[in-house]
């Protein structure tokens, strides 16, 4: 999972906040400056959070190759906190994603 946080850009072309309800949960996209890499990234609250993300900020036409690093089944903030899976995954501007975030948990997708 620090692979991540090694790819992950510091400045940004674009932002978007794809979902969010306050105290619960939000999910932010953003394009790194002078590139056409995106990055996304979801935290919730004590509730978790489930949905279906839809990447049409993407680039139409193109094929990213994504990396997601998210919960494993039973994670949980409080009694198994460091369970994650990591999966790479083909996709484009018209693919969804069904995402769960944990209890006190979240995702990030290179």
């Amino acid at each position: 999972a620090f692979q991540f946080i090694k790819d992950v850009a510091v400045d940004w072309d674009e932002s978007r906040y794809l979902e969010a309800e306050p105290g619960r949960y939000v999910v932010a996209a953003r394009k790194a400056k002078g590139t056409d890499n995106w990055f996304v990234g979801c935290t919730a609250s004590e509730h978790g959070h489930e949905s279906e993300l839809k990447l049409d900020f993407l680039d139409k036409g193109r094929k990213y190759e994504a990396v997601i690093y998210a919960d494993a089944p039973g994670a949980h903030y409080l009694t198994n906190p460091q369970a994650y899976t990591i999966t790479r995954r083909k996709v484009t501007d018209k693919t969804r994603l069904k995402m769960k975030a944990a209890p006190g948990g979240g995702y990030a997708i290179s």
